[in-house]
């Protein structure tokens, strides 16, 4: 790994005050770092909570104790009891458009006046629908916002707050929170160009708005990005202006960013999916770039190199056979030492960089497939207090990552937990700071209990509940927590 702390850090990065230390590069390790063996030294206890929902995707606790749910595939935000399971359907959204992997109704953010008896319960919601008018069909996202009513325990009252958002078939991102600042902050993903079925599509998430753009709405270059938003969709006025202007975007050069949370201190942290390499963790700042497709991970010419397949020549890129690891002679291929980015701001974290010579094909990509992202701030287990907690859905784990204040390292070393044989989407946790709970995918490949990839999910569309029960008893290194043990139907 990459990170590990005895590894000796002899690259560093200064820009504009911020420090982020890059170790020395290693030799190519012998299996693949996803498998996680040795977990976190506390001991949980484990429960299936809910399941046969239809694509959990966000989580969150909410100030009625129930758990808040968004299910991508089934259209609908549902509020369950975490005692009980028992489910209720907050509302069901017909205009949501559901057809792919990474489309539908995903990220939701509850106001933070929700229920404090202000006229201000306001909850938000994300989703994809149909924004062609006539006969056609273009995909593209909006951000709604709903009005709960706590006698009927419905939302009601629709009011589109930003639409007309780019969305392609990959890569879609979705992740909405609202800010300290009362903004809301939108993860948008780069539609998955320049990459597998969309190979020959112009990646865009360098590219940013003109003002003319900005003016007739015109949303394209929202592709990689993370847009900062008044609650009622317009531009706020101390957005950033980059490249001399102003628009939503609050950061730019994003791959899949699929997790959002702010930490003590108001700061900004992102998750977001590498290609075959370098998962990251970002402190993400006004008007800086993140570096994709440019730069994956560090600056370090480690593993990564930019293929531009849309620019083949004299080939076409619609006469090529997309193979990530090996690009044809006309496909243009650019070290990341080549690019000069002044806004470039390098990871926090990263799962995991892997020097030259790491053997792709034999053991696959090096990556944890990051999904949802919260912040432990309770005191309730010792030594926990301000930690990023980080779910995945390939490594099935999720990370605590301790929080620093050091500017040349502000997320400290990984420890893994709660390991079971499910995707981990997104993660809730209860103001006790004792319970947690996972949502989890309904399909899809993660690193069972033995090690080994597999297709055959635990807990699919399932809500786990992880008790915190003390030390762990036990020596060596074995789970923190139990497995739920339950069979896929």
């Amino acid at each position: 790994m990459r990170n590990d702390a005895t590894w000796l850090a002899v690259l560093v990065a200064t820009i504009a005050g911020v420090m982020i230390v890059a170790p020395r590069a290693q030799a190519p390790p012998a299996t693949n770092p996803r498998v996680i063996t040795a977990l976190g030294p506390e001991a949980f206890v484990s429960r299936l909570v809910a399941t046969g929902l239809s694509g959990p995707w966000e989580v969150t606790w909410g100030p009625d104790s129930f758990l808040w749910v968004t299910e991508r595939i089934g259209k609908r935000v549902v509020r369950i009891n975490p005692a009980t399971g028992a489910r209720t359907v907050a509302v069901t959204i017909d205009e949501v458009d559901q057809t792919l992997s990474q489309d539908g109704l995903l990220g939701m953010t509850l106001h933070p006046d929700l229920l404090k008896g202000n006229n201000r319960d306001f909850v938000y919601v994300a989703y994809t629908y149909d924004g062609d008018p006539g006969a056609g069909f273009v995909r593209r996202m909006k951000v709604r916002r709903y009005t709960y009513d706590r006698r009927t325990e419905r939302l009601s009252n629709p009011v589109d707050i930003l639409t007309n958002l780019p969305h392609g078939t990959d890569h879609g991102a979705g992740r909405l929170v609202f800010g300290p600042d009362g903004k809301l902050y939108l993860s948008r993903g780069d539609q998955g160009s320049n990459f597998l079925a969309n190979y020959c599509n112009v990646n865009h998430a360098q590219d940013l708005p003109t003002a003319a753009d900005v003016q007739a709405k015109d949303w394209t270059t929202y592709q990689g990005k993370i847009l900062r938003i008044n609650p009622d969709g317009s531009i706020p006025s101390d957005n950033p202006v980059i490249n001399g202007v102003r628009s939503h975007i609050y950061s730019y050069g994003h791959r899949n960013p699929q997790g959002l949370t702010f930490t003590p201190g108001n700061r900004l942290f992102d998750s977001e999916h590498g290609e075959s390499i370098d998962d990251e963790v970002n402190l993400v700042l006004a008007g800086r770039n993140y570096g994709w497709p440019l730069i994956a991970g560090y600056q370090d010419d480690q593993s990564y190199v930019y293929a531009n397949w849309s620019a083949s020549a004299p080939e076409p890129c619609a006469s090529l056979k997309f193979d990530v690891l090996n690009p044809p002679p006309s496909v243009p291929r650019h070290k990341e030492s080549e690019f000069h980015l002044p806004d470039f701001m390098p990871p926090a974290r990263t799962f995991f960089t892997v020097p030259n010579g790491y053997d792709f094909r034999a053991l696959g990509n090096a990556t944890v497939a990051p999904a949802g992202l919260d912040v432990y701030t309770s005191s309730a287990i010792p030594g926990w207090r301000n930690s990023l907690l980080l779910t995945t859905m390939i490594s099935g784990v999720v990370f605590r990552m301790p929080l620093s204040n050091d500017p040349r390292n502000p997320v400290g070393a990984p420890v893994a937990y709660f390991k079971t044989g499910n995707r981990y989407r997104d993660i809730a946790i209860a103001p006790d700071g004792v319970r947690f709970y996972l949502a989890t995918d309904a399909d899809g490949r993660t690193v069972g209990v033995d090690g080994a990839l597999t297709r055959e999910l635990v807990n699919p569309d399932s809500i786990l509940e992880f008790v915190y029960a003390g030390p762990k008893q036990t020596d060596g290194l074995r789970p923190s927590s139990a497995t739920v043990v339950r069979s896929r139907p």
